[in-house]
């Protein structure tokens, strides 16, 4: 039953499910992440966080516990799409690069190419809602919320801003994507077959977390400039500090250090790689369930 294909509804529905649990799980850590990666301070400074436990009691203390929730309606409008892009288009990308290569079954090269596909379709939805996260995580920002943002950021510089940070929103999740998927395929592999549901969802959740954590390995010097290129007011005939990927990156390692390139990524992959598994398994738990309905005859 698991390997009967679903029409595109089923796979968009059964991410949206999966992206909304994960969030609601893991969205502090995603606070936690982003506010250290927007720091530029030296992290002796008076004020700057020194760890992720630190970053947490700061925003508690000083901001309150519903801090660490500070912005996830973006997020959770964010994920119904995003998620549900993420799966579905690797499904459909999987289809269409079979056929194009005239191969019925996946392999290790394909899955990555499929997954780095899906995650340039993923980062077009994304990156509206990315912007909108990034600015109210931010411990500077006096939005009141998702909608105050989009209206003054319309206001100072114009419709096309909502997609500030497209580029390196794809380097990111081109990146996490294949090598989110990649993994996935490559540790289901190595895992034994499962003769159950307890085993199958044991063999999801290995192999979604492996996937996760080896995306976010792969993925985090993308993301701490991304966060800083979308954290970024832009002003009229001012070039910005942050603005193209690589030489975002470059200016980071520069002035702060190859270390720099990885601020967040403790919050991030433990947010991602549990994530990741749990991502898999709702995923999948969801298709079955469908599966099971649509072909009950």
């Amino acid at each position: 039953m698991s390997d009967k294909p679903l029409p595109f509804f089923y796979q968009f529905i059964s991410g949206a499910v999966a992206g909304i649990s994960e969030i609601l799980t893991m969205y502090p850590l995603d606070v936690v992440k982003t506010r250290m990666q927007l720091q530029t301070a030296a992290p002796g400074s008076p004020g700057a966080y020194t760890s992720m436990v630190d970053c947490f009691a700061k925003i508690i203390k000083q901001e309150g516990p519903s801090r660490l929730y500070k912005g996830i309606s973006a997020p959770i409008l964010m994920e119904a799409p995003k998620r549900a892009v993420k799966f579905s288009a690797n499904d459909e990308w999987g289809k269409f690069y079979r056929n194009l290569f005239g191969v019925t079954t996946t392999t290790q090269p394909l899955a990555v190419l499929t997954g780095a596909t899906a995650g340039a379709t993923e980062s077009f939805v994304v990156v509206p809602f990315e912007l909108v996260k990034i600015r109210l995580q931010d411990k500077a920002s006096t939005y009141t919320g998702p909608a105050d943002v989009v209206k003054k950021l319309v206001q100072s510089e114009g419709l096309l801003a909502l997609y500030n940070g497209l580029e390196a929103t794809l380097w990111r999740h081109v990146s996490w994507n294949a090598g989110y998927f990649g993994c996935i395929f490559q540790v289901r592999q190595l895992l034994p077959t499962a003769t159950s549901k307890r085993q199958t969802i044991t063999n999801d959740l290995i192999a979604g977390s492996v996937g996760g954590t080896v995306g976010t390995l792969v993925n985090t010097p993308f993301d701490v400039v991304k966060s800083r290129i979308q954290s970024t007011v832009k002003v009229p005939g001012v070039t910005p500090k942050y603005n193209w990927t690589i030489p975002s990156v470059v200016t980071v390692f520069r002035e702060e250090g190859f270390a720099a390139l990885y601020k967040g990524f403790l919050p991030k992959v433990l947010r991602l790689g549990p994530g990741g598994g749990i991502l898999l398994v709702v995923y999948t738990g969801c298709m079955d369930f469908f599966r099971a309905r649509v072909y009950k005859n």
